[in-house]
């Protein structure tokens, strides 16, 4: 192996495998940066709602100035609610029920106030809300209550005043750093509770309590107010219906329109991708094919001393092993530089992220080292079949 070796490395061009080896290396890198952030980034936008199936539509009616003159409310009635339930592609309806009596609330992190002002609770029926039951249920008399807090809240104390306040940011684990203090007043009582706090939702913007809270407390601090219920909660059957948006339009109804803006910032995410990717896969089909050249270039200088050796007993496998342990070594050089380069990459822009959205999980480098393995499987692959042919057609061109 080693005389074979000599004999063929004569002519070797350095310059050429460099130049392989940085086109490949390029390409590479564009193709597996790009499906790795494509992994990384994609959790943003396409996370479900922890406390909330994604199937689950939040029904308002559209309310503008003719509808302000008509005198037209924003609330649902019985009958409009009734009419809704009796559609076929309905499978559960419920209402929001809101709070009929003031509430004063302050919100603090480690001693520090974040928050202090009015504010209002919503509930949903029990079954909307994808919460064990029992960190999910309120015993009358009890002075703590769970709440599920709008993800916005969290956002706003992470990106203003944490960063002010030099104080921790807080993420899904570490909702217990929330001191929630409620402070509740009508119908001539007034009283304490604190907020136990177990998560937050990206698709509500409003503080949710569980329903058996919210029955108590209304008929406990405001037994003469009727809660009128100004949003529905509704589970489909098959949410891309046609005859739903027909229904929803046909009574000026809307939903929250988060689910399709995001869908839309998906697709456009995948698209962008997909053309990093692509621009990456040619620069490295070019690369492949620089390679071969090199080896067919390589190959033809030593034309002579091949044909001599497969004269003397040389096998073709054996002669071609050199040019294949060339090439396996370049291609997995590419391959190790290229993860090693993405490590550092991904490390700066997962900071970022994780700093705007603390919610996402840190994730891993699996996809892009998966994807480099089958890159590098498939590339020396062909690569091997290409010079083993190669060197067959020496061995076919003579009649050893």
């Amino acid at each position: 192996m080693m005389l074979v070796w000599k004999l063929l490395r004569q002519h070797i061009s350095v310059p050429q495998f460099i130049g392989f080896a940085f086109a490949n290396l390029f390409g590479m890198l564009i193709v597996l940066l790009g499906y790795q952030f494509y992994c990384d980034v994609l959790p943003v936008f396409t996370s479900q709602d922890s406390f909330m199936k994604s199937d689950y539509l939040i029904v308002s009616k559209k309310i503008g100035t003719a509808s302000s003159l008509s005198g037209r409310t924003n609330s649902f009635n019985g009958s409009e609610i009734d009419d809704f339930a009796s559609q076929k592609f309905i499978k559960k309806i419920g209402k929001f029920t809101s709070t009929e009596y003031k509430v004063d609330a302050n919100m603090g992190v480690n001693g520090q106030a974040v928050l202090n002002s009015e504010l209002f609770f919503e509930s949903v029926p029990d079954g909307f809300v994808d919460v064990p039951l029992k960190d999910w249920q309120y015993r009358e008399g009890s002075k703590e209550v769970p709440i599920i807090l709008p993800r916005t809240y969290i956002n706003m104390y992470n990106f203003g005043f944490a960063q002010s306040h030099s104080l921790p940011k807080i993420s899904d684990g570490l909702v217990g750093m929330i001191d929630f203090h409620i402070y509740i007043h009508g119908n001539g009582h007034q009283d304490e509770y604190k907020g136990k706090v177990i998560g937050f939702s990206n698709r509500l913007n409003t503080i949710l309590v569980p329903q058996t809270f919210m029955d108590w407390s209304n008929s406990y601090y405001a037994p003469n107010e009727e809660s009128k219920p100004t949003r529905l909660i509704v589970e489909v059957s098959n949410p891309t219906d046609d005859n739903i948006a027909k229904y929803l339009d046909n009574k000026g109804y809307e939903v929250d329109s988060d689910k399709l803006q995001t869908e839309k910032t998906t697709y456009f995410l995948k698209m962008i991708v997909t053309v990093v990717m692509a621009v990456g896969i040619i620069i490295s089909i070019l690369s492949f094919y620089i390679l071969m050249l090199s080896i067919y270039l390589l190959v033809q200088k030593n034309t002579t001393k091949l044909e001599n050796l497969l004269l003397i007993g040389y096998s073709p496998i054996r002669v071609a092993m050199p040019y294949e342990i060339l090439t396996l070594s370049l291609n997995a050089s590419v391959l190790v530089i290229a993860i090693i380069i993405i490590s550092f990459t991904r490390n700066y822009y997962m900071g970022i992220i994780e700093t705007l959205f603390p919610q996402i999980e840190d994730g891993s480098m699996w996809p892009a080292i998966m994807l480099g393995v089958v890159l590098f499987v498939f590339v020396s692959v062909m690569n091997l079949i290409a010079i083993y042919r190669k060197i067959m057609r020496i061995w076919w061109r003579k009649d050893y």
